[in-house]
């Protein structure tokens, strides 16, 4: 670690699954931190993650105190720990005490930052001390499109059953709704994470998506032909994904035979989109991968015209950067952190009304896009674009500089018991 310099704040991060080697949560996160390290004197609060390289030098300009995972829980139940993290309050009493302990020891920390876990069911250990902090990006907690729901909860799983569970907590977790009311600054991946949290008096809200662009595709001139297109699908292959809406839409377009979709991706309702596939007489125009490579992924980015992701209740999508940065015009509902995201400089979006509605919607915005090779060119340079407007990590982490500042001399200033409307007139 690289030595203290007094100018530098001391900024205290919590965040148990950081690895800049995995994917989603634990790699944008790393990326976050370790901006933040190379501009602030960070200790970072983490879990070691079983497998996975020590935190210590991956972040080596960091501060790393970490706790081991507990194995059982990681190894023999990962998806039902990746959604409930049973193991967090654990993680949650080791954080609190480390920082009473170091507190009492007489160690001074400006600033707290919980960028982990996004979820918005879990407490804060900053919830028990004095530390101003921020919160999030938080994401996550849509509920489904009634129209949806029949389709959906077909197959309903734990996730959505955490979802209702969820709605109960922020009314009348008192321990959950004190870790809102007192963060500082509670960040939202999209506006939609501030209604989620209607009722809670917040002090502050900003909406940053969780991602900072790294490193763009080269630009390459893709097919102008007329009526003729590749769409990709990228992503895990659950109904609100929405994989079968667009195989749905490519019935619509029967009289475009040169569109065709390519998905990669798998999940419990693959088979049903083969299926319906089938049944719809456009298998012959779709090429199902499965899962395949991260290399062969960017390939298909590479290879596509059009990125056609229309999933109905996505927190934000990650794809959405990666195929932003492929230079890809994008098809998108008009829903959660896509509604954000995504505008008219780089994609059309889609209302999400019902399943037949939006599949046309779908299938019409597919048949514009092919039928304008014009379109297309200006919308994937709006792609770059926009990705860029949202901020490298290093971009990031200068702007969590500016807040915290805000933040230590807005605590500085505000009297012990300040109401909202007076933390606001400041």
């Amino acid at each position: 670690m690289q030595q203290t310099d007094e100018s530098r704040l001391k900024v205290l991060v919590i965040a148990p699954s950081l690895d800049g080697n995995d994917l989603s949560e634990p790699e944008w996160a790393y990326r976050w931190v370790e901006a933040l390290s190379r501009r602030a004197d960070v200790t970072v609060l983490a879990s070691s993650r079983i497998g996975a390289e020590p935190l210590e030098k991956q972040l080596p300009l960091a501060r790393v105190v970490t706790w081991p995972e507990i194995r059982w829980l990681y190894q023999k139940f990962e998806r039902f720990n990746a959604m409930a993290k049973p193991g967090l309050p654990l993680f949650v009493a080791q954080c609190r005490k480390w920082i009473r302990e170091a507190l009492a020891r007489g160690e001074t920390f400006d600033v707290g930052h919980q960028i982990l876990p996004q979820g918005m069911r879990h407490v804060s250990a900053f919830a028990s001390f004095d530390i101003p902090y921020v919160i999030g990006p938080l994401g996550g907690g849509l509920k489904t499109p009634p129209a949806f729901e029949a389709e959906v909860n077909a197959n309903r799983g734990l996730a959505a059953r955490l979802r209702d569970f969820d709605d109960f907590r922020l009314r009348h977790d008192q321990a959950l709704r004190r870790t809102y009311q007192k963060a500082s600054m509670v960040l939202g991946v999209a506006p939609y994470v501030e209604e989620r949290l209607t009722g809670l008096d917040l002090q502050r809200f900003h909406a940053l998506p969780e991602r900072g662009y790294g490193d763009f595709a080269p630009e390459r001139e893709r097919q102008n032909a007329v009526g003729q297109l590749t769409l990709f699908h990228a992503g895990r292959v659950i109904r609100t994904k929405a994989l079968r809406d667009t195989i749905r839409a490519l019935s619509h377009l029967r009289d475009l035979p040169g569109i065709r979709l390519i998905s990669a991706g798998d999940g419990e309702d693959l088979p049903l989109c083969k299926i319906e596939a089938k049944a719809l007489g456009v298998a012959d125009r779709i090429k199902f991968l499965g899962r395949i490579p991260r290399g062969a992924v960017e390939q298909h980015y590479e290879a596509a015209d059009v990125f056609c992701f229309p999933s109905f209740r996505e927190p934000m999508g990650g794809v959405f950067f990666e195929a932003m940065a492929h230079g890809l015009p994008i098809v998108a509902a008009a829903n959660g952190g896509p509604d954000f995201l995504i505008n008219n400089s780089c994609g059309i979006k889609v209302p999400v009304t019902n399943p037949d509605d939006f599949a046309r919607g779908i299938a019409d915005a597919i048949r514009t896009l092919a039928m304008d090779p014009s379109l297309r060119a200006r919308l994937g340079a709006g792609a770059r674009a926009r990705l860029k407007s949202f901020g490298s990590w290093d971009d990031k982490a200068d702007l969590m500089l500016t807040f915290y500042q805000q933040i230590m001399a807005q605590t500085d200033a505000m009297p012990t018991g300040a109401t909202k409307q007076e933390r606001a007139a400041q």
